[in-house]
């Protein structure tokens, strides 16, 4: 049976792994197999509900206002000058191709200032709503933090259009210091980046500002607050504003390092002080588990082959599977090979502190995407949103155009919510096939993975490809608004067509495995049957527990159970 056992001196940092915690990655074009910069999210949190935010562009008065409430909480913050245009917005993407993603690391606890207005939500949100560009949305971001404060915790932004990609970490100032320091680094072209809930910049460059574009007291507010006292070229943003402990490491960075190690085959390439290198992924595994903080990651590395989307999407769905923290083999997986622990994460036994891994996947997924910013198509079809709703290893990616007119029933704001069912929301259809998969995770999580699988494959090679070139040709016509009909159909109806599969596969899911039988199935799908009746169910298979589940409970209970 695997334990992870954490040493006395890094128990404390227990409450350093976030529960509610999100997963970043960026390609960049360089790095893409279609030469799109893509940014992927995973919004997790345990009172997170799925479903696609969509607000149309705008015009306003002179003088107009916007009210702000916190997106965690709707907690009411004030009112903010509103613009007189604003740009159409689904999801996390706007219709220039910007698309925005976060992870929360918390930071220094006395850098909170309650009385702020602009939480990292809204940030997100009225930026998208107001920049074209990444280096536009840096700026707006900056802007609207120092003007009207800040009061979240530290935030990491992904930050992509269809030329650049940025990864951004920033954090208040504390109740006396209205504002945010910051650091952003572009990540080079050719290059991915991932982040997970730990600030990932260390030191930077402090005269590059094509690449790298920082708060002017980043560094010296630092030395006042008492958090650094070296030379200014050793500076470092992480050490400085959000230190690594045992949590930042394991439950944090090392998701950003599972996911390197899948785009990377294993094998990191990265510049170490302008020079290529490369290191087995291996060595930096002391490191995410958390038994050698010293050192660090790096920020980027170049993936050992072009990515496609398909790629992004899968990485979402990782489980540590194939390393020493897979979480499907050890005892805590049950005997169904159960990639999941419930909450909370660390627990007592014995008089020692144990700690289960947080993995990419995760059960309390709200909603999870990947963003396209493809710069070959015009803005009407090149914002393209793959988006999905719950736990990512046992959902679907449909696909939005972001220029659409209106989204899809099942994915509407106010189609249920967290705590009301809907049996038309795509939200309550996904975490009823999850939740099914969990009672026998290793049957049943692969038929929702070959199902998610197919239509993605599908989508992502064929129909949407295809779908791109005809808006593209309408759109080079001038017929505009014909395009945008049409992508707004094609949104819908895909989506709609793909949530009722899915409420046909909870159908299936149900009568296949219900009471831990597994009733066999023609290639065609349907169910073998007696020749005596249609209802009359032949090949029932059982197919029992795993090995490590068969070995502990041998362990514990054999004397009892053992036959005789």
């Amino acid at each position: 049976m695997k334990k992870y056992l954490i040493a006395a001196a890094a128990a404390a940092c227990l409450s350093g792994i976030r529960a509610n915690a999100c997963t970043n990655v960026i390609i960049t074009k360089g790095a893409s197999a279609d030469g799109s910069c893509m940014v992927s999210y995973a919004a997790d949190s345990h009172g997170l509900f799925g479903e696609l935010y969509f607000r149309p562009a705008g015009k306003f008065r002179e003088g107009a206002r916007l009210a702000i409430r916190d997106w965690d909480s709707n907690k009411p913050l004030g009112e903010i000058a509103q613009v007189r245009r604003t740009y159409q917005t689904v999801g996390n993407m706007n219709e220039h191709q910007l698309v925005i993603g976060e992870t929360t690391w918390g930071g220094r606890e006395e850098l909170a200032d309650s009385n702020g207005v602009m939480d990292y939500g809204s940030l997100i949100y009225v930026t998208l709503q107001r920049a074209s560009t990444a280096r536009e949305a840096i700026a707006t971001i900056v802007d609207l933090a120092n003007t009207y404060g800040y009061p979240s915790e530290g935030e990491s932004f992904s930050i992509a259009d269809t030329q650049e990609a940025w990864v951004m970490d920033l954090v208040g100032k504390g109740p006396d210091n209205k504002g945010i320091v910051w650091v952003a680094r572009r990540v080079p072209d050719g290059y991915i980046c991932a982040h997970a809930n730990q600030c990932r910049i260390t030191r930077f460059p402090l005269d590059d500002p094509e690449n790298t574009l920082y708060a002017p007291d980043v560094i010296s507010f630092a030395r006042e607050k008492g958090y650094f006292s070296g030379e200014d070229k050793d500076f470092s943003f992480r050490d400085a504003y959000n230190p690594l402990d045992f949590g930042g490491a394991r439950g944090c960075d090392a998701r950003a390092w599972s996911a390197f190690n899948i785009l990377c085959d294993g094998q990191f390439r990265y510049l170490e002080n302008g020079v290529e290198t490369t290191r087995p992924a291996s060595e930096w595994l002391d490191y995410v588990m958390g038994y050698d903080l010293d050192g660090e990651m790096p920020l980027f590395v170049k993936p050992s082959r072009k990515i496609t989307v398909k790629d992004v999407a899968d990485v979402m769905r990782d489980h540590y599977e194939g390393t020493p923290m897979d979480m499907t083999q050890d005892i805590g997986a049950g005997g169904n090979a159960l990639p999941y622990r419930w909450r909370p994460m660390g627990f007592s036994w014995n008089g020692h502190k144990y700690v289960n891994e947080r993995a990419i996947a995760t059960q309390q997924t709200g909603f999870w995407f990947v963003g396209q910013a493809r710069g070959w198509l015009p803005d009407e079809a090149g914002a393209l949103i793959w988006f999905g709703c719950d736990d990512a290893a046992t959902s679907y990616l449909t696909p939005i155009y972001v220029n659409t007119r209106k989204v899809p029933e099942c994915l509407r704001e106010g189609n249920g919510d967290i705590l009301h069912y809907s049996p038309t929301s795509q939200f309550w259809m996904c975490n009823r096939v999850a939740n099914a998969c969990y009672k026998m995770y290793n049957q049943m999580a692969p038929m929702a993975r070959c199902a998610a699988d197919a239509f993605e494959q599908e989508q992502m090679f064929g129909s949407v490809p295809q779908f791109d070139a005809r808006i593209s040709k309408l759109v080079k016509k001038g017929r505009i608004h014909k395009a945008r009909r049409l992508l707004t159909r094609y949104s819908v109806e895909t989506a709609q067509k793909q949530f009722a599969a899915w409420t046909k596969l909870e159908e299936l899911l149900l009568v296949k495995f219900i009471d831990g039988n597994v009733k066999a199935q023609n290639e065609d799908g349907s169910f073998k049957h007696s020749e005596y009746g249609e209802g009359l169910p032949v090949e029932i298979g059982w197919p029992g527990y795993t090995d490590v589940w068969k070995e502990a409970v041998a362990h514990f209970a054999g004397k009892n159970i053992e036959e005789r």
